[in-house]
This record gives structure tokens, C-alpha cells and sequence, in this order.
């Protein structure tokens, strides 16, 4: 025990500072001891000892949000050629502000339009990096790792977002470097009013795109991969006012033609084709690597009866719900971009619709669009849909449309973090894995209500967070931390029992490791 300061010295004017110093001393010995030497401490007589009480199940809800690259209100870069310190400092900002709302996962955008937001040795680099097409950062660092490591430390899943056939943006202002596929494989490009496109007919646009995903996969630490919701370009019209039809006779007449199919059923299946193809060689090459899709979110109109809208069957030759019926993805997040209440694209209407398209029982989230708030929605209609999914179905989540447009909106950013106030994990996905981590080892030390504790990664699969609950009286409460913490101090508490449990990569929850208070 260390001693308490003296009776006369604590009347000085100096206790109070005094006794602030000593308390830190002895949260650093009391730290040092927990995590240098737990053998130690046990031995010198811890007050705490196994335990079998068992903690409550954590809450479980994905809370995404997507990272733009692209657009005038990209969340980061905030604009192209940026220093890289400056660059680095904006996604460091913008992770920490996800890690503050309790936001679990963030979909970073690797591939705007056949470019790399990273170091591709299968596509230029994107010029959103230095300005210019090709060129690399300097000095020389590779986002997409960067991004993976700084969010993996804050506790945040990171999925690769793929734009699988945009070739280029109308808003690019640079030239295609010369190893860009509108250099290398004109042949596959179709040009649509401004719009540039990878046509999906040509089978070697769609492997090209395929490389591109394996590669990511292969050679990065991702937890998943996520398409949006372009596949063939959104309709767009002629100054007459008439709709353009996408300008793929070159492969119909090579294709399309022979396959007996009407040209609408078959774009719809060259695009099925695709989908069915990368998920079978994601789950090749690393099977723990979810695959997602953030569809359209009406699939058909009068689907259900009520709704009406862009029939993206007929229009983008999408046929998301084939997708989710077999299985094909892990999750489906289709874009409920309409209030709770809108009478013909109804948020909880369509929500339910999505969810009972679901025999194989993949994850099914609700898209929220955050970048409406402040234009044609209040705050308030995020936080009626989040509620809404929470109604219809106890392990859901929400994608939030985008990052920055919850951070930069003070009154959207409280709500969010109104509703996210509890820390949730993600839902386990067990059609991939159920074999839970190992129990960790424990180790505890209280004294003045500054309680030290540490825990040891387990043998196997190392652990992506760590569940630690901790129960004073009869209430617990519930930190996640990031897998690469393993210890915590705890001031003003000296708890009842203490549990931590790893939790891998897929959400699965192993046995919890117990301390209790010792009796005196």
C-alpha cells in the first residue's frame, strides 16, 4: 500500500496538487504492475479472483458510414493534390469522429471510376490522390493501408468500395493516364451523354473489374468488399427529351444476339453473371471477406404495392433481389433514400419488403441518406429511421450516406450519436464463420477506486475488438474496444466483477474470462 500523504502537508496550499501527483504516481505503478508483471500482482494478493458470474449479451447493430472520394462534397480527400500530412490529418479526423459516434465500420471508396485510391499495379493512380492521373503521392504512401490500419486501431471495420464499371467522371480534370483502361482497351468503352463506361457485355470488362477486386482482396487487410448501385448507367435524355439507350450494339451483335435472350433479360444477366462470379472468388481467396451491395432501393415498382419509382430491373438491369435470394452477397443495403413518411417510396415499407426477400438469411441493412438533412430533410427523419429498423427487426443496421455529412452537421451528428449512445457490435455472419476466438487470459487491480486491467491476445485468430463489461452493485456496463488494446484503467471505479471476451473479425463472441471482487 502506498502511504498516504501527511496530515500537516495536506492543510498546505499545496495539497490539492499534491495529492493530484500522488494519485498519478500511483496509477502508473498500479499500471505498470497490471500490465509488466500480473503474476506479481496476483501473487502480492489482487482483489480479485476467477469468477462465474455471466455478463449480459452484447447489443448488436451495423453502423456504417461511406467515405466519398468523389464528388464536390467528398468527405477526403477535401480536394485533389492535397499535401499528403494534410491528407492523412483529414482521414485521421474523419475516423475519429466515426469512432466518437460509435459508428462499427466505414466504406472506403478504393476505385471512383477505373482508378486506384491506392498503390494498384492494375489501374493508374486516381487523381484525386495528387491532381493528376498516374501520379503517385509524395512522399510515397499508400491510402488504402493507411486506411485500413488507422481504422482497424479505432475499432471500425473498413470495406473496399468498388465503382465496378464507371471508366471515368464527368467531373475529372485531368487526363487518363496511359495505363487507363479507356487507353489500353478502347474497345471496351462505351460513352453514354457525359458519362463513360465499362461496358458490362464484354466479357473482358467484366474480368478486368474482377482482377481489380481479387487484387484488393489479396493483398490488403479489408473486411469486405461493397458495390453501389451503378452497374449499367442510370437513364438519362436527349435534348428532346427522349431516353438514350446505352450504346452496347457492339456486344449484342457478338453476344447478346446468340443467346436467345430478349436485350433487357440479357444485360440483367450479364450483370448476375458478374455478381455470382465475384462472390465466388472473394470467398476463394479469402472466405472471411464479406461482399455487399448498396442497390437502388426499389427493386421494381408496386414491390411493394404502394411503391412507385425507377424500376431499377428494367432501368440499370439489376436484379438485386436474384442477389439476395441466393445468396450471393453477405449483405444487401439497397438506398432508402425517402422519409418515413413518403406515401410512394414509404422508408419502413420498403425496409420490410427488402427483409422478406430473404430465404437464405443474409444481413439486410437500410442505406440513409445523411446528405439530404439540411435540404429536404430534417435531422429528425434520420433518427424516425433508425428507430424504424430497429422496430421491424432486433439485429439490423443503418449505411449512412456519407461520413462528412453527419460530422459537418452539428444537430444531425447529435442525433446519430443520441441513437448510437450505447457501443453495439456488428451482427455475426455465420453462413461464413461460427467458430468463436479463444478466452483470453485476465488480469485486475483496484486501489482507491483506480482500477487497472489487462488481458492477453489469445492463441488462433487474433481478436478485431474486445468486449469488456464491467458490474458495480447489480449494473454492468459495456465498453468495445479495438482489438489492439489489451488493457484499460478505470478511475473512480472499483467494480464487482469484471469480463472481457474477444470478438473476431465476423462478429463471433468467445467465452468471457471472469474476475470478481475478493472478499475481505
Amino acid at each position: 500500500m502506498l502511504p498516504a500523504l501527511p496530515k500537516k502537508l495536506c492543510q498546505s496550499p499545496f495539497a490539492f496538487k499534491l495529492q493530484a501527483n500522488l494519485m498519478k504516481l500511483r496509477t502508473k505503478i498500479l499500471s505498470a504492475l497490471v500490465l509488466c508483471l500480473p503474476a506479481l500482482v496476483l501473487a502480492a494478493g489482487t482483489s480479485y479472483e476467477p469468477g462465474n458470474a455471466v455478463p449480459p449479451p452484447p447489443a448488436r447493430e451495423f453502423r456504417a458510414a461511406w467515405i466519398s472520394e468523389v464528388a464536390t462534397n467528398a468527405d477526403w480527400p477535401s480536394k485533389p493534390g492535397l499535401p499528403v500530412a494534410h491528407q492523412k490529418a483529414e482521414l485521421i479526423s474523419l475516423l475519429d469522429r466515426a469512432q466518437q459516434l460509435h459508428f462499427n465500420a466505414v466504406f472506403f471508396q478504393v476505385r471512383p471510376a477505373a482508378d486506384a485510391m491506392y498503390s494498384s499495379p492494375i489501374e493508374p493512380w486516381s487523381e484525386r490522390i495528387t491532381g493528376t492521373m498516374g501520379n503517385p503521392p509524395l512522399p510515397f504512401y499508400d491510402p488504402l493501408a493507411f486506411a485500413i490500419a488507422e481504422a482497424h486501431r479505432r475499432g471500425l471495420q473498413l470495406h473496399a468500395w468498388f465503382n465496378p464499371f464507371r471508366a471515368a467522371h464527368p467531373e475529372s480534370k485531368s487526363p487518363d493516364a496511359a495505363n487507363h483502361i479507356t487507353r489500353t482497351h478502347p474497345e471496351l468503352i462505351r460513352h453514354y451523354g457525359e458519362q463513360v463506361w465499362l461496358d458490362p457485355g464484354e466479357p473482358e470488362a467484366q474480368t478486368h473489374t474482377l482482377a481489380v477486386v481479387l487484387d484488393v482482396v489479396n493483398r490488403y487487410d479489408v473486411d469486405g468488399v461493397v458495390f453501389d448501385d451503378y452497374f449499367y448507367p442510370y437513364p438519362i435524355k436527349n435534348l428532346l427529351g427522349h431516353t438514350l439507350d446505352f450504346p452496347d450494339d457492339a456486344s449484342w451483335q457478338k453476344y447478346g444476339v446468340k443467346s436467345g435472350l430478349t436485350r433487357a433479360d440479357w444485360r440483367r444477366n450479364n450483370v448476375n453473371q458478374f455478381i455470382q462470379k465475384v462472390s465466388q472468388e472473394i470467398k476463394a481467396a479469402k472466405p472471411q471477406v464479406q461482399f455487399g451491395i448498396s442497390p437502388f432501393g426499389i427493386w421494381r415498382p408496386q414491390n411493394p404495392p404502394q411503391i412507385k419509382g425507377l424500376d431499377a430491373y428494367g432501368t440499370l438491369y439489376a436484379d438485386s433481389r436474384l442477389w439476395l435470394a441466393n445468396g450471393w452477397v453477405d449483405f444487401l443495403a439497397p438506398q432508402l433514400y425517402w422519409p418515413v413518411a413518403s406515401p410512394w417510396q414509404s422508408f419502413p415499407a420498403l425496409f420490410n419488403w427488402w427483409r422478406a426477400q430473404n430465404p437464405k438469411g443474409r444481413h439486410v441493412y437500410a442505406g440513409l441518406n445523411d446528405a439530404a438533412v439540411g435540404k429536404t430533410f430534417p435531422p429528425e427523419e434520420i433518427t424516425r429511421q433508425i428507430q424504424a429498423v430497429r422496430t421491424q427487426t432486433s439485429v439490423s443496421g443503418e449505411i449512412h450516406y456519407h461520413l462528412r455529412s453527419v460530422a459537418d452537421n452539428p444537430a444531425l451528428a447529435a442525433a446519430v450519436e443520441f441513437q448510437y449512445a450505447q457501443p453495439a457490435l456488428v451482427p455475426s455472419s455465420p453462413w461464413i464463420d461460427t467458430v468463436p476466438p479463444e478466452k483470453p487470459d485476465l488480469y485486475a487491480a483496484s486501489e482507491n477506486s483506480v482500477t487497472a486491467i489487462r488481458w492477453s491476445s489469445p492463441e488462433g485468430e487474433p481478436a478485431r475488438w474486445w468486449l469488456l463489461q464491467v458490474r458495480s452493485t447489480n449494473d454492468w456496463a459495456t465498453e468495445i474496444l479495438p482489438g489492439t488494446q489489451t488493457s484499460r484503467i478505470l478511475y473512480n471505479s472499483s467494480p464487482d466483477t469484471i469480463s472481457i471476451r474477444a470478438v473476431d473479425r465476423l462478429g463471433n463472441l468467445g467465452t468471457p474470462s471472469v474476475l470478481k471482487k475478493m472478499k475481505k
